[in-house]
């Protein structure tokens, strides 16, 4: 097993400052979940929408920020409102109303449970478990929650209530072996990823929401590096590398594009593309962990060995406790301890969290 030194928050801050704003990416857990409860989340969103058409959409709610995300068929976005009180109302504003042939799904982004009446404490959270599906892909138990009876209640406890979350594709061994292979020529490096464990400090790029799946860059000297290498170099071809002509985007294409970073900005990153529909590409960012749906006439190419000799600098992991449920926590540090990798899917690593 690899031996990981022991840290303090400072180790981290080189790799933060890559994606930080003005050269500082601060963790910032207590505003985090203050934000959240001022947040509202839009669904079912047409695709291609941009995010002024939905700062427009709640032009009468004043928001502050919109982050929109779309993957694949989904669009979404989350938006923050400054108040509780303006979240309310946008909910019963909007939820349920006709957007571009749609019904809006519009909802709060609180991810807090609520409290059973008479229970004072906290449901138990127990260790997240394998079990194989007949289709020989890895479900996740998680969260399973032990109900404990309330007083004078004479009735036995609940039985425990299990959360099924299959793994998800982008995840899987059958879809990464296929697109590692297809871009990376030495996968030796492959064979060390599940040798990491001990303490470790985790920059979430990416989540798969209201699951314990999620995308992280592992933080090291060696991370440190491959960051300010890669993105030095691609900055630099950017300029230089051609349009890819339209023939020339299908699945497999090895290619460049715009990275949407939030509030951050944008970052040109290595991605390979999934799917075509029409003018549109489906492609995976291979250095965060991200699909995304992007115009086919933005993506450049990026085809010669020399800018895939780098590993992609982030990986899946899984929760052993809890849930993901709010983008928040993208860029942001996770620290904790990696416990293993799961059974069937091994090249993603379990992470269980310091509270």
């Amino acid at each position: 097993m690899t031996k990981v030194r022991s840290w303090t928050s400072s180790d981290f801050r080189p790799s933060a400052e890559l994606l930080g704003k003005n050269g500082v990416l601060e963790e910032q857990r207590s505003l985090r979940l203050k934000k959240r409860e001022t947040e509202v989340y839009v669904g079912n969103l047409p695709l291609g929408i941009s995010e002024e058409e939905i700062r427009y959409l709640l032009k009468d709610f004043s928001p502050l920020h919109v982050h929109k995300v779309q993957s694949g068929c989904k669009c979404f976005a989350f938006v923050d409102l400054g108040s509780v009180q303006k979240v309310a109302l946008v909910i019963q504003e909007l939820n349920g109303k006709p957007f571009h042939n749609k019904k809006l799904y519009v909802n709060s982004n609180r991810s807090s449970p609520k409290r059973t009446p008479g229970v004072a404490a906290r449901p138990q959270e127990l260790q997240v478990l394998e079990r194989p599906s007949g289709q020989g892909f890895a479900k996740i138990t998680a969260c399973t929650q032990l109900i404990p009876k309330a007083a004078g209640d004479s009735q036995e406890t609940e039985k425990p209530r299990t959360t099924f979350f299959a793994v998800p594709m982008e995840m899987r061994g059958s879809f990464l072996v296929l697109l590692l292979r297809e871009c990376f020529r030495d996968l030796n490096w492959l064979a060390t990823i599940c040798n990491t464990g001990g303490e470790v400090g985790l920059l979430v790029t990416s989540i798969v929401p209201q699951t314990p799946f999620f995308w992280a860059m592992h933080i090291t000297e060696t991370l440190h590096q491959n960051m300010q290498l890669l993105f030095s170099s691609l900055a630099e071809a950017e300029e230089q590398q051609p349009y890819l002509p339209d023939s020339a985007v299908r699945r497999g294409t090895r290619c460049l594009a715009e990275y949407h970073l939030g509030e951050y900005g944008k970052a040109w990153n290595r991605c390979w593309v999934v799917d075509r529909v029409d003018t549109w590409a489906v492609v995976m960012f291979i250095d965060f962990g991200q699909s995304a749906t992007i115009p086919v006439q933005s993506l450049r190419s990026l085809d010669s060995d020399d800018f895939w000799t780098i590993p992609p600098l982030t990986q899946p992991f899984m929760l052993e406790k809890g849930i993901l449920s709010s983008y928040q926590v993208i860029h942001h540090i996770l620290k904790g301890k990696i416990t293993g990798a799961l059974n069937l899917e091994s090249h993603i690593l379990k992470f269980d969290e310091f509270k």
